[in-house]
């Protein structure tokens, strides 16, 4: 689908995330030749700089994150980028904006937002006064979203009245990565699961979200939000509803969006006693990851001394409907953790008889692995007849690793997601109303923390959490999946 010719307007152009993935997402997007020839970047900042400066800091900052950039490409893509100095909180320094974008209302505008969320309603009300935000406009919203269902309603109602829902576009990254669309293919695609996808054959699903890094230099960040409203709150919630939704009437934004809505809808709200036995939270003490000595939370840079901020969260959720009723879902996500992986586990129920000369309880349940990172493919866990003589089983792998079976270029999730902004395409992105619903379910959490003389529970850095995590799903008699797995 050939694109329309646009002005992407990056505030907060000068920042992390514009040069680490917005601009080497739209240079793949240059070089694929997906972007019309009149298509503009335009960084805005508060440094008082030249276009000629700050395509100096692009060369030292974003062009390192290019993956083998050529320099052919790189030289016409930088042709591409403008910088316009402005103050986004003063809305007499907008003129320099004005100044800059082409005045065609057929123009597509995109307005992304990679700012600190208060200032959004600021920004959106800057548009409106100098008419920058025209119907063919559209604004996109980085997360945090929010650090409450209170201030999620205070900025969707302020967006709102600048941009219709219809122009907003919440992101999550996570949703643009390949695996994730694939699981919508193999849940809608085939027929083969379907079936199976419900409470009489599923045992339980897992979905974990482990990095082995710190929190680096976003102290000033985090210590503020913690695991619960940096992940779970965001791509873990995402997770869970396309395992979970019942199957949309179409790939239309809304059909995607009403099935999501109902999951979150669905989710059993926490009472004081299951939030003090399903919900384990922890922070990562000093420790080892790869062989490396790695220093506690509280001795990172710029770290409080007493922070009570969590690293790690595993909790145990259910879903109060017909198809998922009795099955759990456990939601894990932690710094400082044995190693990076981001996957879902769905595994089915063992069998109920043993024809052979081994117990059931030898057997393995079958499993489904859908992997995000770092290695993105599906695994099916199956029981199969070892070589020899006799009848022994044991457990063994179908295996799709997505670059072997696809030898065409992959799309980073931010290209992919950018691409969508720019056609128009909002299945992908959160609709207000879901943002609404995964903070009301979060909340009770948040409440339950801060009543909590507790700090959170100690873990080394290198491991996979507190044993607390453990404990919490081994009381349903099973196990997180690497504590399963057969040893190398």
């Amino acid at each position: 689908m050939a694109l329309n010719d646009f002005d992407l307007v990056l505030f907060g152009g000068s920042g992390d995330l514009a040069m680490r993935k917005l601009l080497p997402a739209m240079y793949s997007r240059h070089v694929a030749g997906d972007l019309p020839p009149g298509a503009r970047i335009i960084c805005v900042g508060r440094h008082e700089w030249s276009t000629e400066d700050f395509l100096e800091t692009v060369e030292t900052t974003s062009k390192p994150h290019i993956k083998a950039p050529a320099e052919l490409h790189y030289a016409e893509f930088i042709k591409r980028i403008m910088y316009v100095s402005l103050n986004a909180t003063d809305v007499a320094t907008y003129d320099a904006l004005v100044a800059a974008l082409r005045l065609d209302d057929s123009l597509t505008r995109i307005y992304y937002l990679a700012t600190p969320p208060h200032l959004f309603s600021q920004i959106c009300d800057n548009l409106s006064t100098t008419g920058l935000a025209t119907p063919n406009s559209r604004v996109v919203l980085e997360k945090p979203l929010g650090r409450d269902l209170a201030s999620a309603r205070q900025i969707n109602a302020e967006v709102g009245k600048v941009f219709a829902e219809s122009q907003i576009y919440r992101i999550d990254h996570y949703l643009g990565k390949e695996t994730v669309q694939n699981l919508l293919a193999l849940r809608f695609g085939n027929i083969l699961f379907e079936p199976l996808w419900r409470r009489e054959w599923i045992s339980d699903v897992q979905i974990t979200i482990a990095e082995k890094i710190g929190v680096g230099n976003r102290m000033g960040y985090y210590d503020h939000s913690g695991a619960l409203r940096d992940m779970l709150q965001n791509h873990l919630l995402q997770l869970l509803c396309i395992v979970a939704m019942e199957p949309p009437t179409s790939i239309s934004p809304d059909a995607v969006r009403d099935a999501k809505l109902q999951v979150l809808r669905s989710l059993k709200k926490f009472t004081p006693t299951t939030l003090s036995q399903n919900i384990v939270r922890g922070q990562y003490r000093a420790g080892h990851v790869d062989g490396q000595p790695v220093p506690s939370y509280r001795d990172e840079p710029d770290a409080p001394e007493r922070s009570s901020t969590e690293t790690f969260v595993a909790l145990k959720a259910e879903i109060d409907t017909w198809r998922w009723a009795g099955v759990p879902f456990y939601l894990r996500t932690g710094k400082r953790m044995a190693d990076r992986l981001a996957e879902i586990v769905v595994r089915f129920k063992p069998i109920p008889h043993s024809i052979f000369n081994q117990p059931t309880s030898s057997f393995q349940p079958n499993s489904l692995v859908i992997r995000l990172q770092p290695d993105e493919g599906l695994s099916l866990n199956l029981m199969a007849k070892t070589p020899g003589d006799g009848m022994r089983l044991k457990q063994a792998e179908l295996e799709l690793d997505f670059r072997e079976q696809f030898k065409t270029p992959r799309m980073d999730a931010y290209e992919r997601l950018l691409l969508d902004v720019l056609r128009g395409q909002l299945t992908l992105f959160m609709r207000g109303d879901e943002l609404e619903a995964a903070w009301e379910w979060i909340e009770p959490i948040l409440d339950y923390w801060e009543q909590d003389d507790n700090n959170p529970t100690p873990y080394t850095s290198g491991t996979w959490g507190p044993a607390a995590a453990s404990a919490l799903i081994g009381r349903d008699g099973l196990q997180w999946r690497e504590e399963v797995l057969p040893a190398d």
